[in-house]
């Protein structure tokens, strides 16, 4: 079967959902699919089953089937680095930091990369479904270009262009991306699907016979909005989450570090109804809340600095706030931060915040694994990111709860040992069956708005090109 290319008609279009929701049904369809991305920028990922380090998308659509999760997933991936830089991530291992321009200059020394990922996949899987990343037509930077233009043009993939019509200009989208296409992948267009519409959607109607007579696109479907609050590729759509939250009990706020990472996290809290969360940017907006999260970060430094400058430091040093700190929001909490190879900073050291004795050291290695802890008097299952090392991976201290490990608040029993102490009438629930009903009736929202039946006749089809 031909593999499957999933274009933006900008960023932001719903590519990511629109991905896992179509590797989902092809799965339970029983066609043989794996997720796919060949380069992603982001500062949230996770460790696969064989320790390696890539995107959240494409962890979340393969474990979502039950697939072994695998760097072939994501070979390439990139996070904040310093100044004009980026932190290399390759095959699920650093490499370090790489200038911008001498990454773009070298793109093409990463080609055999992605394609030796990709066709691993396609070894193992009939379908592989290659997510774009933001415009596939941003016309300076398309010989550069290896999660649109490089894959399907390397291995002749079908095309779906995604159109977010929230925006508004779904028609100039649609047409420009599609125009300016190269000729061959044009011909590779199978369809578009408009997604996010609000209200009626009858009132498209005449919408998709433009689409069909004067563009010559086929309109796979037309997806009502609906939240889904799982499987976040970045901070911008993060703060994008729908919350259910009029009849929360505790009020919980995550400090929106300028290089937050790993916010996935905090899906288990969005999706629980007895929890208001909010992202928080100035120390004022804590002042209701009953506990304060300090989450990860790919640049400890800077945003120690940065929590420094308007005064979040005396928040996070009482001792009578709850405060919950994972990964670099634990590191920041000892005495002091050490960086003698300068991994992260030409500062070799720097004062942290103090409440929690000791120094955290900095080593060339990253640390990436994940497994099942016992944390804070809970066994949880969770995941390791980090270049800081301790003596400990968790530390409990009054009205303190730190820890490098990830995906803590997934555990039910932790949630409830900590809210619970906050408000007595806590009752908690099962993370896990509402993640696996929310990936079903989200998946099934699509199918019942997209063609999927002409899908994989297209795939199906003998690709004469």
């Amino acid at each position: 079967m031909n593999s499957l290319s999933i274009f933006g008609t900008s960023s932001d279009a719903g590519k990511s959902t629109l991905s896992f929701a179509l590797t989902y049904l092809l799965h339970h369809r029983g066609i043989s699919v794996a997720p796919f991305k060949a380069q992603n920028v982001s500062n949230n990922s996770h460790v696969t089953d064989e320790g390696g380090e890539i995107a959240i998308p494409q962890y979340f659509a393969a474990e979502a089937i039950g697939l072994k999760t695998t760097t072939n997933m994501n070979p390439v991936l990139l996070k904040s680095g310093s100044k004009n830089s980026a932190h290399l991530i390759i095959n699920g291992k650093s490499v370090g930091e790489k200038d911008v321009h001498a990454y773009y200059r070298d793109i093409k020394t990463l080609q055999p990369i992605v394609k030796e990922a990709f066709l691993k996949l396609k070894e193992e899987y009939d379908v592989v479904i290659a997510e774009g990343a933001g415009s596939p037509v941003e016309l300076n930077l398309m010989d550069k270009d290896l999660s649109n233009i490089y894959v399907a043009s390397e291995f002749n993939t079908k095309i779906i262009l995604v159109a977010d019509i929230e925006r508004g200009g779904v028609f100039a989208s649609i047409y420009g991306v599609y125009r300016l296409l190269p000729k061959k992948l044009r011909e590779n267009v199978i369809g578009v699907i408009v997604n996010k519409f609000r209200g009626d959607i009858t009132l498209f109607d005449e919408g998709r016979a433009i689409i069909e007579k004067k563009f010559g696109i086929k309109v796979l479907g037309v997806v009502p909005y609906k939240p889904f609050n799982l499987g976040f590729e970045d901070s911008q759509s993060m703060m994008n989450y729908v919350q259910e939250s009029k009849n929360a009990k505790i009020k919980v706020g995550v400090i929106k570090l300028p290089h937050i990472s790993n916010f996935t996290d905090f899906e288990p809290l969005i999706a629980d109804k007895e929890i208001e969360l909010s992202f928080v940017s100035n120390p004022a907006q804590t002042s209701t809340c009953d506990l304060i999260v300090l989450p990860g970060s790919k640049r400890v430094v800077e945003d120690l600095a940065w929590l420094r400058e308007p005064g979040f430091e005396e928040i996070l040093t009482s001792k009578k706030q709850t405060v919950v700190a994972i990964c670099g929001g634990y590191e920041m909490m000892f005495e002091r931060i050490l960086d003698p190879d300068g991994v992260e900073s030409e500062l070799q050291e720097v004062k942290g915040f103090g409440r929690i004795k000791g120094e955290i050291v900095f080593a060339k290695e990253k640390i990436v694994k994940k497994g099942c802890y016992h944390l804070f008097g809970s066994m949880i299952c969770g995941y390791e990111i980090h270049n800081g090392v301790a003596k400990k991976r968790v530390m409990k201290k009054k009205n303190l709860y730190a820890t490098f490990v990830h995906g803590i608040f997934e555990s039910d029993e932790f949630r409830y040992k900590l809210f619970s102490k906050i408000d007595e009438n806590y009752a908690g629930y099962n993370f896990k069956e509402y993640k696996a009903k929310a990936i079903k009736e989200f998946a099934e929202h699509v199918e019942q708005h997209v063609d999927v039946d002409f899908i994989i006749k297209e795939l199906a089809a003998k690709n004469l090109l």
